[in-house]
């Protein structure tokens, strides 16, 4: 197995959500998934809504992620360093059964509040949509699976 690891930091703008060694991420942009291992060539990549998925130690590490990008580069020691600048996420054991239901039915609010278009402040809610089906999509994607809590 390779020993070589990548400095992974995922962050939103109101908390630092993970930040540790990594043997690899996968994450999804806005031209498709990909995947970034130890030396890496730099690169800047807008992210789609989705998982991102660190492995770590053999452990899946998943996490919902909503708008940002996604900047891969190598550091003065060089190492690989990746960082997720995203507009939302959370660790799909943050998404509780509670919180899927209310995500659901946010969902279903906002879609319903979308079809009075004097009142819908669309960038808001079509935001706001976003982040309610990608926690419901994501959390059902890893219901059944093995990843690390």
């Amino acid at each position: 197995m390779n020993t070589k690891q990548l400095k992974l930091k995922i962050v939103t703008p109101e908390r630092i959500v993970l930040e540790e060694m990594a043997d690899q991420v996968s994450l999804p942009t806005l031209l498709g998934e990909i995947t970034v291992l130890p030396e890496h060539i730099p690169l800047v990549a807008g992210l789609a809504s989705g998982d991102v998925v660190a492995y770590v130690n053999g452990e899946h590490v998943p996490m919902a992620v909503v708008g940002g990008f996604v900047e891969v580069k190598q550091n003065k020691k060089g190492e690989t360093e990746v960082a997720v600048l995203a507009d939302f996420a959370e660790h799909v054991s943050e998404i509780s059964e509670g919180a899927i239901a209310k995500a659901k039915a946010r969902a279903e609010e906002l879609k319903k509040q979308m079809e009075n278009k004097e009142v819908v402040d669309f960038e808001h809610f079509e935001a706001e949509l976003e982040r309610s089906l990608t926690r419901v999509k994501i959390a059902d994607k890893w219901r059944n699976k093995k990843y690390r809590k």
